[in-house]
This record gives C-alpha cells, structure tokens and sequence, in this order.
C-alpha cells in the first residue's frame, strides 16, 4: 500500500474529524482536504470553513446536496414508508449514499488519492 499524498476527509467540525484530521496530517505528512455536506442541517455549517483550515486542512469543500437530498432519497424514503424498527424516520442512514456519492466526485476533482471519514458505525438510528 502507497502513502497516500492528498487525502478528503468528510469533515462536520465535531470533535470526531478535528481530531481525525490532524492525525491524518501527523501520520502521513498528506494534504487533508475537507468535505462537508449541506444536507439541510443550517447553522451548523456556520464557520466550518475556518475550523477546518484551522485544524490543518488545506481547503473545504462544503457541496450543497440539499435538492438531491431530498428529491431522490428523502421522497423515495417517505413514499416508501420507510422507517427504523417500525417508528423511526432514517434519520442519519439516509443521508450516507448522497454524501458518499458527492465524495467520489469530489476526490475526482481534487486528486485526492484517498478518503476518509469520522462516522461511526452507529448513529441515532442504531442506539435507539
């Protein structure tokens, strides 16, 4: 396996992917360039821009995923009646495969030869 030079790291400016984001620095010497996904969430994306570049990253990317979002994962999830344990809306899973999705194209894009990401594997959906 190759040392990987430029790494995307998907980005929310938790405690999870700051400190993430500078291991990543510290263990391979790579550029991290964060990605941060606009699924709706507002304020929340308020000064992720400056954490990131502050925290060691080169640059963040924050796409704006909000229509498609919504159009092909929120609306199929709804008229399929799709929910967790026969109560809960899909909360956190549905938005993975948009985020992803943008991920890959945005690697492409930058040249990232890497990715990564601070999620767990349990989510609200799951812990309930």
């Amino acid at each position: 396996m190759t040392q990987p030079k430029k790494i995307l790291l998907a980005y929310s400016g938790g405690l999870d992917t700051s400190v993430i984001l500078t291991w990543l620095k510290e263990k391979y010497g790579a550029e991290i360039v964060a990605f941060c996904a606009d699924v709706g969430q507002g304020e929340e994306l308020s000064g992720l821009d400056e954490k990131a570049k502050r925290t060691g990253a080169t640059k963040c990317v924050i796409a704006d995923l909000r229509e498609e979002f919504v159009r092909d994962f929120c609306f199929p999830m709804l008229r399929a009646n799709a929910v967790y344990e026969g109560e809960y809306l899909l909360g956190t899973s549905i938005a993975r495969p948009v985020i992803a999705k943008a991920m890959m194209d945005v690697a492409k894009a930058e040249g990232a030869d890497s990715i990564a990401h601070g999620a767990t594997g349990k989510g609200n959906d799951q812990v309930r």
